[in-house]
């Protein structure tokens, strides 16, 4: 294991069910679903271990041969979820005891001292902290230790969960897709995501660039689509995105994934421009 970790201290604090539209997503993945050792890493968790005991256990739903290891680069933070899974282990929590979760220190060189390739690493609100020169670096290190057809998922979401997004990058540090994630529940328009996007993109929301016409066409169609709203917020949002790929948008997945407030595209499609 690395000697001095590599990375900044993350300063959040950890919310329960925080991560939940990403567990979803990870546990969906082919990375994750066909991978040989189904290794999973939760890089830079936070205060708490909770959110690896989620993923462990949303995991473990589709594989029971998931482990999820959990990434600090504050030893204190690394104690402080060891302690808790001592008292999951001990039935303590409503979490299973027989979870598959591990707890160390360690940073983008995400360090396996039994030489192990994870399938994905989920790197959630980590380089909000970062400029946006950092980026292409961290990404390279830790997409560096992913097995061949692993995914690195690196992005943002606000305190409670309800909106998030994230960039989907392959183990030879290429970012593939970008995905939105918003709870549609009371949602007023979906650019509120603007104050959530991942680090490569927040800077780029400004006219001109192509994420920032993307939340500008998804907000004229939520608008267009308002009177949908007496069927409910799913149906709009399908209508929404179902007109941004009339428009030729390249919205990928259909509507299993938009009724659960998704939208993903190819990276190409909202990528800066140089």
């Amino acid at each position: 294991m690395a000697s001095s970790p590599l990375g900044r201290p993350t300063r959040g604090t950890t919310g329960t069910n925080r991560l939940r539209r990403n567990d979803r997503w990870i546990a969906a993945s082919p990375a994750f679903r066909r991978a040989a050792d189904p290794l999973v890493i939760d890089l830079g968790y936070g205060a708490s271990g909770v959110t690896a005991f989620e993923l462990s256990t949303r995991l473990q739903r589709v594989r029971q041969d998931a482990e999820v290891l959990g990434l600090e680069l504050d030893p204190a933070r690394v104690a402080t979820a060891n302690d808790q899974l001592l008292a999951v282990r001990a039935g303590l929590t409503p979490f299973d005891p027989d979870l598959r979760v591990a707890f160390a220190r360690g940073g983008f060189e995400v360090p396996l001292p039994t030489g192990r390739r994870p399938a994905v690493i989920r790197a959630m609100n980590v380089l909000r902290q970062y400029d946006e020169a950092d980026v292409a670096s961290a990404w390279r290190t830790t997409a560096a230790r992913l097995a061949p057809g692993g995914l690195l998922i690196e992005g943002t979401c606000d305190e409670i969960g309800r909106v998030a997004s994230w960039i989907d990058v392959d183990h030879h540090a290429t970012p593939l897709r970008f995905t939105i994630s918003l709870r549609l529940a009371e949602l007023e328009h979906p650019s509120i995501v603007a104050e959530r996007l991942p680090k490569a993109l927040i800077h780029r929301n400004v006219p001109g660039e192509r994420v920032h016409a993307l939340l500008v066409d998804l907000d004229r169609e939520w608008d267009r689509a308002a009177a949908l709203s007496t069927f409910g917020a799913t149906q709009r949002f399908l209508a929404a995105v179902g007109a941004l790929r009339d428009q030729g948008w390249p919205v990928s997945g259909g509507k299993s994934r938009w009724r659960l407030g998704e939208l993903t595209l190819p990276w190409a499609a909202v990528a800066p421009l140089p």
